[in-house]
Order: structure tokens, then sequence, then C-alpha cells
């Protein structure tokens, strides 16, 4: 793919419940990734969608007692719904029971079959439904249950199915994963999936009854009493969504499903004669107030209320800053306020309004060329951009983020240091003014990756125009104290 090209995906949800905040996460941090390639004029695909076929999807709609359809229809629409009430700039939304997609996944299979990569045999295994994976023994916890999904059944299920040879991949996907060929990250990512490959990959079942799956799913070719498995035909929606765009630059996951993306994919993928993505980000889960998010404990976080009640670029603020980018993190209402208050009310709100009052009441305060800004505020702000960058390349989003409010101190610092509302109108407060406005500028497009809504409101009340800034002081505060 062309440098100037960038085509990430973030994961492909199930639809059988509601958007959680682990969703959000995710999503934001592949908009992040997306709307910062796009400010570089580089030419940007970022895509997700919904992972309709699964079983969990069918047996969902049976307990609501409305058809696999119209389930599907109904919470594929709230994913929809929430990607715009996150402000998620994605450029295709993917859906697995598309005609387009299934074409697709039916066409990857048969390059599969005709390299002799699939073959057909009797199995009889320990089945996950919350997952759509078969387990070992060994992989499930003392209770035999799965470590992911506990307190709900193990199935046993035996059945004639389609299998994929994975187990002839071993050492192609360790050579990738070792040269960096695809990259995963972090480090401890990598070597997880790794370790998974050393120690021995057993072939894996790649379809269902066409009764186990009640006829719902991708059919398999040339056989209509088999369904593709979840997986096999899922991973394609990131081909399907856009082929002329692939091979992905960059995937972006939860560490539940590093297997399916680290062994699986690029397994597949080499079979089918495809070309492999490159790189792989892993990030970790969300916790509430230390404990896992249960209905039962009722510490489960409601990401749709949390925007209604603070905003989206507060909830996208703390998701980016306050959990790591690479690994688990908590969520507290308390954690949440500490953070909203003291970063973003009394950090960026409360400068943008204090830089913007002084200066709309100033009159033709220059844009001014960098030999005429003050060295330090210069020095400063380029260090914190550069740091951003570097950052966001190395996908450690909450450093990143830091970096760009890093800009309100410096800012800040400079403003209170120099006190320009005691001096008098003229030539000193102008050229201090001028300097604030030079910070609060780099500032606003710092942030546009991450706080679009904030950038899009200093956007508007800050302009350069022929060489002078144009003031306009904000309708409201940005960030009202809580």
């Amino acid at each position: 793919m062309s440098k100037n090209k960038f085509y990430l995906t973030a994961a492909i949800p199930y639809v059988n419940a509601k958007p959680h905040l682990g969703h959000a996460l995710e999503f934001v941090q592949g908009d992040v990734l997306a709307r910062w390639h796009r400010l570089r004029g580089i030419k940007t695909f970022y895509v997700s969608g919904a992972d309709e076929n699964s079983l969990k999807v069918v047996r969902a709609a049976e307990e609501g007692g409305v058809s696999v359809q119209e389930f599907a229809d109904k919470n594929t629409k709230e994913f929809v719904d929430f990607l715009k009430l996150y402000h998620v700039s994605l450029d295709k939304f993917q859906r697995s029971s598309s005609p387009e997609h299934k074409d697709v996944a039916q066409d990857f299979w048969r390059a599969c079959e005709k390299s002799g990569a699939i073959y057909k045999k009797k199995y009889k295994g320990l089945y996950c439904v919350s997952c759509e994976v078969f387990y070992q023994k060994e992989e499930l916890d003392e209770k035999g249950q799965c470590l992911y999904h506990p307190g709900k059944m193990i199935e046993e299920v035996e059945e004639e199915n389609y299998f994929f040879k994975l187990s002839e991949y071993q050492d192609k996907l360790i050579d990738l994963i070792e040269s960096d060929a695809y990259k995963i990250r972090p480090l401890s990512r990598k070597n997880e999936a790794r370790a998974f490959i050393k120690h021995g990959l057993d072939d894996f079942s790649i379809s269902r009854s066409v009764e186990r799956a009640k006829g719902w799913g991708v059919s398999v070719p040339n056989d209509p009493g088999h369904i593709m498995y979840v997986w096999f035909d899922a991973l394609n929606v990131y081909r399907s969504a856009a082929p002329h765009y692939w091979p992905a630059d960059l995937h972006i996951i939860g560490k539940d499903i590093l297997r399916f993306h680290a062994v699986y994919w690029p397994a597949m993928l080499l079979a089918a004669g495809e070309s492999l993505p490159k790189e792989l980000f892993v990030h970790g889960f969300i916790t509430s107030n230390g404990k896992k998010m249960s209905k039962s404990l009722g510490n489960v976080v409601d990401p749709v209320a949390l925007v209604e009640k603070y905003g989206v670029d507060a909830v996208r603020y703390y998701l980016l800053r306050e959990i790591p980018s690479d690994d688990d993190g908590d969520f507290s209402e308390e954690s949440f306020i500490k953070r909203y208050n003291g970063d973003l009310a009394n950090g960026l709100g409360n400068f943008a309004s204090r830089v913007l009052t002084l200066a709309e009441a100033e009159e033709d305060l220059a844009v001014l060329s960098e030999g005429a800004l003050d060295p330090d505020i210069l020095r400063s702000v380029n260090v914190c951009i550069e740091n951003l960058d570097k950052k966001i390349e190395e996908r450690r989003f909450h450093e990143a983020i830091a970096e760009a409010l890093q800009l309100t101190s410096v800012g800040d610092g400079y403003l209170n240091n120099k006190t320009p509302w005691k001096m008098e109108s003229g030539e000193e407060k102008s050229l201090v003014l001028s300097n604030c406005l030079f910070v609060l500028d780099k500032l606003t497009h710092a942030i546009a990756p991450f706080l679009p809504e904030t950038r899009a409101k200093l956007d508007d009340a800050l302009k350069a125009v022929d060489g002078v800034w144009v003031v306009k002081k904000l309708k409201s505060s940005l960030f009202p104290r809580l």
C-alpha cells in the first residue's frame, strides 16, 4: 500500500447485546488514529461493522421472540447510533449479513479449499457460545468454565465439520511474528501469541451444521448442509468492507480475541494467497471500581448515559487519558470527576476562556512569525507536538493526549508570568497576547484527533485572517466545573 494511504479497522462486534464501554474505548482509539492521519493529508479509511452471523445472535433473537434478521437489524442500528454519539469517523460500517460480504467470504473459502487447507472430519469438543470458540479442557478454569465468561455453560458438541489445517502454518506464523512482518503491539501480546503458537497448533473447525446454526450465516460453497464458522466469516469483513484498500495497515482489537487475529487470520490469509495486515494493536479491558463489570454486581457503566451526562469529549478524554492504551484500566465516577475538573475544566477550558476574553478586548493582534515569537514558547510548543506525534505512532494514546494538554500548562505558565491583564493596551500587551493565541491555536490543532467537538468550538472562536487574529469569546464554558 502507498505511504499516502492508511487503512485501519476496529474489531467487528457481536450484535447480540448493546454496546459497552470497551467498545467505546476501541472505537475512539481507532478514531484518533484515523483523524491524525487525515490531518497529515494521508488518504485514510477506517472500518468497523457488525458481526451478525454468530450463534449467540441466533439465541438472543430466540430469547427475544423475534426473527434473527429483525434482531440483527435493531441491534446493528444501536451500534451505528453509538458510533455517531461518540463522534467516531468511520468510513465504512460493514454488516456481515450483507450480500457483498457473503460473496467475499465464499470466495475466500474457495481459495483456501483450492490450496488444500480445508478438509472434513467428525469432531467432538467443548464450545463456548459467548466466545464462539472450541476450547481444550486445560484452557478452562477449575470449574470447567470459560475464563472470559465464568458462569456461562460450556457445551459439548459432536458433529462432522470442515477443518482448517492450522497446524501446517506454525513455522510460518512464528517467522511472521518474530520478524515483525506482522507487528503485534504491545510486546506482552506479541509474546502471548508467540507462546500460543509454540505450544503447538491444532487444526480448527470452520463450519457448523446448518441445524446447529439454525440456518443463519454464510453457507459453505457447494455444501448447503454447513454454515461457515463465525470467525472464518467475520474476519473477512476487513476485506469485504474495502477491497481496494487491503491489506490493512492496522487492526485494533481487545485482548480476548488475540488468537483469532494473531494466529487464525494470518494463517487463513496465507492459505488463500492474500496479502497480510501489517500491524495488530491490542488493548486491555475496563473494570469498574476495580471489579469486572457485571450485571449481578450492578457495576456496569452505561456508555450512552455517560455521554448524555458529561458530554462526548469529556468521556473520550477520560478513556484516552485514564485508561492505559495497551493494558487494563479502571473506571470510577470519582476518578472521572477528578480528571474532568483537573484537566478539562481547570486546565484546557480555563486557559482557552482566559486567553479569548483578554484577546477579544484588544484590536489587531498579529499572527506572529516564528522569529517574532517568544523563543521559549516556540521551543516548548514544538517539543509537545513532536512528543505527541511520536506517542501516537507508538499507539500510546494516554501519553499522546497528555502531551496535547501539556500545551495548556505551557500557555498558563506564560500567561501567569506575563500578567497581561495588568498591562495597558500597547505593543507589549499585544505581543504577549499574540504569543498566547499562538499557543491556543496549536492546542486546538493538537486536540483535534482526540476531542473533535472541542476543536470545532475553538476553531469557531479563533481564526487567522490576513495575518491578524479574529477572536470571539466562547458562547459557554467548554467544560463547566462539576
